[in-house]
């Protein structure tokens, strides 16, 4: 890695990085009101079952991921996580970053009790495939499903 990487929630004032960095994640998402980005924010930073982490080289928000932390009445009670929209901007791909922030999650998602951490990703993502099976998901252990409206 270069350049020293702080990892750390995200708070009200990140929105603005954020959704600049989803825009490499989802360049093809359409134009968010900002309004509307402000008030899901809000609720957002309000639900104690999410968590959003980011990585901030120079104080510029570079890689961003979030869990949703959901009960569960099986495996002792015990919660399970979510993983969601793990970005690195493309200027700063292939340094360790995003590793060492989804690591975190990783581990805060842990410190939550939950007995699972799951994540999904798209079929031809190869590269990222190969990223979450380094930080220890395994690919064959379950099988997703997906319906889009």
């Amino acid at each position: 890695m270069s350049g020293l990487l702080v990892v750390r929630e995200l708070v009200s004032r990140d929105l603005p990085g954020l959704l600049s960095l989803y825009g490499d994640l989802h360049a093809e998402d359409a134009e968010v009101d900002a309004a509307r980005a402000r008030e899901v924010w809000g609720e957002i930073l309000a639900d104690r079952k999410q968590i959003y982490l980011g990585g901030f080289v120079d104080e510029q928000l570079i890689a961003a991921c979030n869990a949703s932390i959901a009960p569960n009445l099986t495996r002792g009670c015990r919660p399970f996580a979510v993983i969601e929209n793990v970005v690195t901007a493309a200027t700063h791909r292939r340094r360790g970053y995003g590793a060492v922030v989804m690591r975190e999650l990783i581990e805060r998602c842990w410190a939550r009790n939950c007995y699972k951490v799951m994540l999904m990703s798209a079929a031809a993502r190869n590269a990222a495939h190969e990223f979450y099976e380094a930080l220890g998901f395994d690919r064959t252990s379950k099988q997703a499903f997906v319906i889009k409206r």
